[in-house]
């Protein structure tokens, strides 16, 4: 495996396993994690938390089923924020869809294989042009995905904000006509998703950025200052580890632009 490109913010945050394990509830407060109780995955999650993102993917993947969550995530927020090369990315969200896709299968009380297979296809869709990867069917994959997680667990934020994008995406780029139509898309349950996630999870500067991103794509140039609005709102949160720290990080630069 390649070297990953650094966090850039190496040696701000010092989790261990009991750390991790204490401050677990608000961590995961987004992805409804359940807390592993073996140690080598807690201290796999220790890694992602600092940020050592390509070491809690290594760790995770080498400790089977109980790690590929942690691997999942490590995966996908890496080539989110930090991966340079657009091939290298796709091939990594790929490479996530694959391996939750396979934990989907064998251990079906695993919500998040799901969550992260259809993130890791969202993002993977964007990278190729959401127009070719609805027509490759992977709308439909997300969209069956995201829905399953919600019904199976109503307060994870997280898979709120991944559906919240899908609806925002499809209409962006077919139309509310086609997209309502063809897959399913509809504005108002999109914003509604969006304002779900934000009462189910305030702290989560992912789920404003997203929700500020959504709006613009819904109603353009209109919503800009409530899209600053969450911009700011995301700005000024604390990050707690790692990829809280990222996303604070693109909420500043979103304003600074």
């Amino acid at each position: 495996m390649a070297k990953w490109t650094a966090f850039p913010y190496a040696g701000d945050y010092h989790f261990d396993a009991a750390s991790v394990k204490e401050k677990w509830a608000r961590l995961h407060a987004g992805d409804l994690e359940p807390m592993p109780q073996d140690p080598s995955v807690l201290q796999a999650w220790a890694h992602f938390h600092n940020g050592d993102f390509q070491q809690a993917a290594i760790m995770g993947v080498g400790l089977g089923a109980p790690g590929l969550s942690v691997a999942s995530k490590a995966t996908c927020v890496y080539a989110s924020y930090l991966e340079k090369h657009e091939v290298r990315r796709l091939d990594l969200f790929l490479e996530v869809a694959g391996q939750a896709g396979e934990l989907a299968e064998d251990h079906p009380d695993t919500l998040n294989a799901r969550y992260w297979r259809a993130y890791a296809l969202s993002r993977y869709s964007q990278g190729i042009s959401v127009a070719k990867a609805l027509a490759q069917g992977l709308g439909t994959k997300v969209k069956t995905d995201l829905e399953y997680v919600i019904r199976h667990a109503p307060h994870h934020a997280d898979a709120h904000v991944a559906l919240g994008s899908f609806h925002a995406e499809v209409i962006d780029k077919v139309g509310s006509l086609i997209g309502a139509m063809a897959y399913g898309a509809n504005k108002d349950i999109g914003l509604h998703l969006f304002d779900q996630a934000i009462k189910l999870h305030a702290e989560s500067a992912y789920g404003l950025l997203e929700y500020a991103h959504a709006l613009l794509m819904l109603e353009g140039e209109d919503k800009m200052d409530e899209a600053n609005r969450l911009y700011q709102q995301a700005a000024q949160l604390q990050p707690l580890d790692a990829t809280e720290r990222l996303d604070v990080e693109m909420a500043r630069s979103q304003l600074a632009d």
